[in-house]
């Protein structure tokens, strides 16, 4: 028999008010609010707790607090991964992110979703879909993320926007809902890289 957590992380209906004990998101909560009171001078004890609140992370990650979470632990993480402040994931169904990822400050991951139908929503039926964002991604301040969302990789997302359908990778996406403004072009490298070629000769 399927259990709730194993619909609920499937993206299928599910009861929240059902879900298994052990899966419950309230340690996960309690963690996230520890880590907001943790003084900022002490990042290293703010970086062991964020790997424990996670459930996967790579070596280097930091998440300038303050940080809020559902589960957490659904939520996998890569290599040098950077966010700041005030960001949230909300995790009922899994989200992964990739290496070498930026989020600006107030970036929302937001998996949870309810029935169009109100009376299966009041009856307290929902249901989760997983959010996969690429490595080398940028989610400028405050971008919101919707359910199901995949945005691929090197893909840079403008400040404010919603991302409502899939990104395709290596693109700048603005908006409400986001869209394509173009693409990231070796213009964009050569440029790039002869501005940090001028910084280092400084």
């Amino acid at each position: 028999m399927t259990s709730e957590y194993e619909r609920m992380i499937s993206g299928e209906l599910y009861d929240a008010s059902k879900i298994e004990p052990e899966y419950r998101p309230r340690k996960s909560r309690v963690l996230a609010q520890k880590i907001n009171q943790v003084s900022l001078m002490e990042r290293d004890k703010i970086v062991a707790l964020e790997k424990e609140l996670f459930g996967q992370t790579g070596e280097e990650i930091y998440v300038n607090p303050p940080l809020h979470v559902d589960y957490g632990f659904n939520t996998k993480i890569g290599e040098r991964f950077y966010a700041n402040m005030d960001c949230i994931f909300l995790d009922v169904a899994p989200i992964t992110i990739g290496d070498d990822v930026m989020f600006g400050p107030r970036v929302q991951l937001i998996t949870p979703s309810h029935p169009i139908d109100a009376g299966v929503r009041v009856r307290g039926l929902e249901l989760g879909k997983a959010i996969t964002i690429g490595s080398r991604v940028w989610l400028g301040a405050g971008v919101i993320v919707n359910p199901g969302v995949t945005i691929g990789e090197n893909t840079i997302v403008g400040s404010g926007s919603v991302v409502t359908k899939d990104l395709p990778a290596n693109v700048i996406a603005v908006g409400n809902p986001a869209r394509v403004l173009r693409e990231i072009s070796e213009t964009d490298r050569l440029y790039w890289e002869d501005e940090e070629r001028k910084y280092h000769e400084k």
